[in-house]
Order: C-alpha cells, then structure tokens, then sequence
C-alpha cells in the first residue's frame, strides 16, 4: 500500500518566464509531449516540496529546509578525505531488529525519499498517476522485508539537495533516489552497499558542439543539480563553462529544451532516461566518474542498515535485481551483466 502526503500549500515553481520572452529550441519539445509540460504537470506543482513543508509525523514540527551537507541535526563523522579510501564498504547484513527497525514496525509504515521525475528510476507515470521506477521497486522489497507482504509505504518527493537533510532531521527513514556513494557523504549519512554503478556524462542536443567533459564546454551554459556528483565536479573543473544549478536533473532538462542550457552534467544513467523521453539529446564522450549508488539512512540507524543490505543480498540472488533491470532500464542502459558485487567492512 502508497500513501503520499498532500502539499500543505502550492509550491512556487522555477522561476519561469512568459511565452513572448521564452526562447525556445525549434524541434526540441518532444518525448511526452515535451518533457517541460511533463515537469510542470508532473514535478512542480505537484508534490516535489521542499523539506520545510512536509510532517515529519503527524502533528510533528517541521524542520526548515538547509543545503544538503548543512545540517547539523546529527553528529557527522570527522573529515575523511584522508582516510577514506573505500566509502562502498558498507555493515554486514542482517534480519536481526534494532531501534531504527522497531520504530518503523511500531509506527506500521515506510517513509521513503524518492523522486518523482526521473524516467525509468523514479517518476510518476503520467498515465496512472503512480510512482513507478527501479529505485521504488527497491523501496517496496524494503518495505515487505520489514513490514511483511502488505507493506505500507509513504513516499516523500526530495530535492536533490535536500537528502542528507532529510536523513539528518528524520524527515524519512531511508533514501533510495540514484544517490552517490563518496566519502564526503559518508561523513553524514549512514549507506547501503552499492545497487547500481553509473557514471558521470555529458547530455546535449543532437548536433552540439560540445562532444565530451572537455575544453568544448567553454563559454557554454551547464546545467546540474544542486547538491550532485555533477556540481562537484563542475566545482574542480568547469572546462570553462557557465554553470547553472537548479533543485533536480529534470530542471536541467528542460533549460536544455527550452534553449536556456546547452549541456548537461549527470549521472549517465538518469541522463540514458532522459534521453528515451526525448530523442533530440543524446550522450557525448564517456563516463568520467564512477558513481556507485546506494540507499542512504541516519548515520545512527546501524541495525537499519544491515537490514537493507541484507535485502539487497536477496535481491541480488533471488534474481529480483535483475528482473527490475530488464523491466526500466535494459533499453536504454544495455550490457549490464549484473549488480555491483557488495563490498563489506573488515571485523
């Protein structure tokens, strides 16, 4: 069962400026009917809210909204730029319950941080309404391995920018929305081992100029999401380039169709969906980056974490993993054999 918590008020959109000022990219509008329409109908105006409007629990206070990394709701580990050397290893699974566990039987539901607006990941399916993707396959599997067969689930719609917020203030229990294992997150925020490994790319119209993560983005408009691997990248080196930040990757899309960015910088694998819905982008260069994705939880919730790596043990053996690979993302991230194999802590 999904429940999804309604706005408490409307939420302002982007920024967006009228049809006679609008410069728009002749022939760039498709995929659904253009993926702009897709992101207004679907994303802004709909439940995609920031932090500071949601419940943490009914009748809860509501924490304000913070840049991801800003928050100091809970203890972050020191700095591990020199002593992190392998942030993929993660707790060694089991069933056993601990706090974080029992608080969630005791309360009867699953709140999940997902998005809404990334194709074949996690997006709602403009046709039923419905949250659908691989990342909230995953969810579910959670869900029934803690809460039984008819697990119930709320789904809260996160800002790339707002995750370790979200974990930091209990917001939600966990975090599944194609987020980057690295060891300056893991300062913050607690990981499973990797489900996916991706990397990051360029995305931009058929026909740029712009062929790689090279000089050819100099003087160019780049878009990416704030909070991402793409601005930290763009951060040690932008290659030139005028960089834009904006709440998630779909945002980025739509500048690139509205003719207000020339390029993109994303995770290959949320880029591949993009450019199934809209087939004038395309992918240029390789993936410069190695971005293995896991779910994220409180840095304290230890028992929760091995109970989700536990999942993902029977998710990768019993065939489910792949099976949710062929279903959103074989046809357009083709030759994946398999999911990453797990790394584990020493002891």
């Amino acid at each position: 069962m999904v429940r999804e918590e309604p706005a408490k008020r409307p939420v302002a959109a982007p920024e967006r400026r009228t049809a006679p000022e609008r410069r728009r990219a002749p022939g760039r509008l498709r995929g659904w009917g253009g993926v702009a329409a897709m992101a207004v109908a679907c994303g802004v105006a709909a439940t995609l809210l920031p932090l500071a409007q949601h419940e943490a629990d009914p009748g809860g206070d509501v924490p304000s909204a913070v840049p991801e990394h800003a928050s100091g709701a809970s203890r972050a580990r020191p700095s591990a730029d020199e002593t992190c050397t392998d942030p993929e290893a993660g707790l060694r699974p089991s069933g056993k319950s601990g706090p974080a566990v029992d608080a969630i039987k005791k309360r009867g539901y699953l709140i999940a941080g997902v998005d809404q607006n990334s194709y074949r990941w996690g997006y709602r399916n403009p046709a039923t309404g419905r949250l659908e993707g691989f990342d909230i396959d995953l969810v579910s599997a959670i869900a029934e391995d803690i809460l039984g067969k008819d697990a119930k689930v709320v789904y809260r719609a996160i800002p790339t920018n707002q995750r370790i917020p979200a974990l930091e203030q209990r917001t939600v229990d966990i975090i599944a929305r194609t987020m980057t294992i690295n060891c300056d997150r893991i300062r913050h925020v607690a990981f499973s081992t990797a489900y996916f490994q991706a990397g990051q790319q360029v995305l931009v119209p058929k026909g740029s100029s712009v062929t790689a993560f090279d000089d050819t983005l100099r003087g160019k408009r780049v878009c990416t999401a704030t909070g991402s691997t793409g601005e930290a990248e763009l951060r040690k080196e932008s290659h030139g380039a005028r960089v834009t930040t904006v709440p998630n990757q779909l945002d980025c899309l739509v500048r690139l169709q509205l003719g207000e960015a020339d390029a993109v910088v994303t995770d290959n694998a949320l880029a591949a969906g993009q450019a199934a819905q809209d087939p004038s982008v395309t992918l240029v260069g390789e993936p410069f980056t190695e971005e293995p994705y896991g779910v994220a939880m409180n840095l304290e919730d230890e028992d929760l974490v091995r109970r989700v790596n536990k999942v993902l043990e029977d998710y990768r053996e019993s065939g489910a993993w792949m099976k949710a690979y062929k279903r959103w993302l074989a046809s357009d991230l083709k030759g994946i054999k398999g999911p990453p194999e797990p790394k584990y802590r020493k002891g």
